[in-house]
């Protein structure tokens, strides 16, 4: 159950992001005002509670990223994304990072998710999991 209400979610913030770049790509100019309005607050606040749980601890690791048995030095991963995102923009080197959320940036959005889901597993743009055999 745990396994589909995860992509549930996933697949609710992957439309969600869909939607606000086809928003930006295609809305007029006053729409555009009233869409950064409503929902850069939102982003920001995003950005810095995902950047605040990964704030290096007193040994400069990475709390959220590191396991017992792994520490993960700061800054991690996901500093390095916001950092290329937000602040290098298009000129950072782009590296390739061993994540599987990690998405192609020459796809397009719903292409760069592996392979087509059969009709049967889509709801709008993006897959959900496979029917479950109930039991």
């Amino acid at each position: 159950m745990d396994q589909i209400l995860g992509q549930v979610l996933r697949n609710a913030v992957w439309e969600r992001l869909d939607m606000l770049a086809d928003l930006a790509n295609r809305a007029d100019s006053e729409s555009l005002v009233s869409v950064a309005r409503s929902e850069l607050p939102r982003l920001t606040e995003g950005w810095r509670a995902m950047l605040s749980a990964h704030e290096p601890d007193e040994r400069g690791d990475c709390p959220t990223c590191s396991t017992r048995w792994h520490r993960c030095k700061a800054p991690c991963s996901v500093w390095q994304v916001a950092h290329e995102h937000l602040v290098a923009g298009g000129l950072a080197p782009q590296r390739v990072l061993r994540r599987p959320w990690r998405r192609n940036k020459s796809a397009m959005p719903s292409q760069s998710r592996g392979p087509k889901p059969s009709p049967a597993e889509t709801t709008g743009r993006h897959a959900l999991l496979p029917q479950v055999a109930t039991r």
